[in-house]
């Protein structure tokens, strides 16, 4: 069992010891002193630091009025996604699930310990609600794995209460400024006690920018990697969209390995390409149906009662296996896979090792452009094809088939984007519209054939099958719709393609 909240809190450091005045402070009535408590917490992480790369913390904490195991994940600066479970003596699995895409096979261990003596103040509105706790914290810092040192430093913190409007901590934050507090240069207690503890080291080189064709793309990658493994606890906690993020950051290094194959060697990107669409087909089993439910569901809600005969509704949701929420256990399963976190290994090695071949070492301005007029080609021999079919089956086929090669050619634009600049973003959003329009129709075809089979069931049990031949309808106009615009939108695309 675990709790999620949203933690809203700033940090600060002063010179002066105790805590500064905030009587008078805008909407505040009262400080109330909440006297000390005495806090005692041990930071885990992989010997090599992963979590604390990505600015994850995870903590066991004793003391205080939430003791228990906390796992807080970054959102925006001074806002952070916290995951509590209750206090035990070994990591509970629904925390060690949630950070598995970083840590994977490594061990976890404890890194830092800190012991904090908090001197609590709540500020209060006038009727005595609750608007933020003031502290200030004497902490003491040991390192406990890769060294040996210890540190000690005083921070104040002023964390919003819940529900509470942020600019209450604008208005704290005037007043502590104007009595001399700065806001502290760490980002958390842990980063500023790896900071201080760790054992003295060369200073690390610096990333530098991509300059070569082989590093444009190659850093489209990593942030596809990064994605994938940043969304694996949104998954696993069924945050809205997360699962469709991670299906579209899987589709996009796949594309970038197929469009840049004179970049990098397809004899070892092919079959990491092969697995990321195995985790992508994993991860449409239910996002597809759930898409094509919230389609047939709001044209069902369109028919007037006077037209909805029998238990189409009910039939929708039964098909569609609706849940009352959380990640799937199938899906949950798959990101606890061996051949899931193989892959991420896999991708990993990739990036520490990458199999460049003579095109990734020349100028982005020739190598990315046309490996992206390459695939603005097929799009256009594909979307000719369409336009000379007759409407049916075939001409579905193609335009099918020109909207996954146009989302191929978007992927590799984005991917020369920081290289190429305009044209490559005009590129973008050309293809997107494209995707946008091609993405309707296909997404009418996949309408009509569920229509197709939920008639037939309703048919074979007595049922009318009337609504089901009313949306299937509409779903035809839908289509031909997206059929009557495709010629004007292709002529303006091809009257503007030649950008790169």
């Amino acid at each position: 069992m675990a709790d999620t909240k949203r933690e809203i809190e700033r940090k600060y450091e002063s010179d002066d010891s105790g805590l500064p005045d905030l009587t008078g402070v805008a909407g505040v009535d009262a400080v109330i002193d909440k006297g000390v408590v005495h806090l005692d917490a041990t930071y885990y992480d992989t010997a090599d630091e992963r979590l604390a790369a990505s600015s994850i913390t995870l903590r066991r904490r004793t003391g205080g009025s939430d003791a228990g195991w906390h796992l807080k994940f970054p959102v925006a600066p001074g806002v952070r996604d916290e995951v509590q479970a209750p206090l035990s003596d070994t990591l509970p699995d629904i925390l060690a699930e949630l950070v598995r895409s970083r840590v994977r096979d490594t061990e976890l261990v404890p890194m830092v310990r800190l012991r904090s003596e908090r001197d609590v103040r709540h500020l209060v509105d006038a009727d005595g609600g609750l608007l933020a706790e003031f502290s200030v914290d004497a902490v003491q810092a040991e390192r406990l794995a890769g060294g040996s040192s210890t540190a000690q430093w005083t921070e104040i913190e002023v964390e919003l209460a819940d529900g509470v409007d942020p600019k209450v901590l604008d208005k704290v934050e005037k007043r502590l400024r104007k009595a001399g507090v700065r806001p502290s240069e760490s980002e958390s207690k842990l980063a500023r006690a790896l900071a201080e503890t760790a054992p003295k080291k060369l200073t690390p080189v610096s990333v530098e920018d991509p300059v070569t064709a082989g590093d444009h793309v190659l850093t489209y990658v990593r942030a596809q990697r990064d994605a994938i493994v940043e969304l694996d606890p949104a998954v696993r906690q069924d945050v809205e969209d997360s699962v469709h993020s991670m299906r579209v950051a899987t589709r996009r290094m796949r594309s970038t390995f197929k469009s840049f194959g004179k970049i990098l060697d397809r004899a070892v990107t092919d079959p990491i390409g092969d697995e990321l669409k195995w985790l992508a087909g994993e991860l449409g089993v239910d996002r597809d149906r759930e898409v094509l439910n919230e389609r047939l569901s709001a044209a069902l809600g369109e028919v007037p009662h006077t037209l909805a005969y029998g238990p189409v509704a009910e039939r929708l949701s039964h098909w569609a296996g609706d849940r009352p929420g959380g990640a799937s256990s199938r899906l949950i399963g798959i990101l606890d896979s061996h051949r899931y976190l193989a892959l991420l290994d896999a991708v990993d090695g990739l990036l520490a090792d990458p199999p460049l071949l003579k095109a990734a070492g020349k100028e982005p301005g020739n190598a990315l452009p046309k490996a992206v007029r390459k695939d603005f080609g097929k799009v256009s021999a594909l979307v000719e094809q369409a336009l000379e079919l007759e409407p049916g089956s075939d001409r579905d086929v193609a335009i099918h088939e020109a909207r996954k090669k146009t989302k191929r050619t978007r992927y590799a634009a984005e991917a020369a984007v920081p290289a190429l600049g305009k044209p490559a973003k005009s590129l973008v959003k050309t293809m997107k519209s494209l995707q946008n329009l091609l993405g309707e129709h296909q997404d009418s075809v996949m309408a009509r054939h569920t229509l197709s089979e939920l008639s037939a069931v309703a048919h074979a049990a007595g049922e009318s099958a009337f609504t089901y031949g009313l949306l299937y309808g509409r779903e035809e106009q839908r289509a031909a719709s997206a059929e009557d615009q495709l010629p004007g939108v292709w002529d303006g695309i091809k009257g503007g393609a030649d950008v790169l």
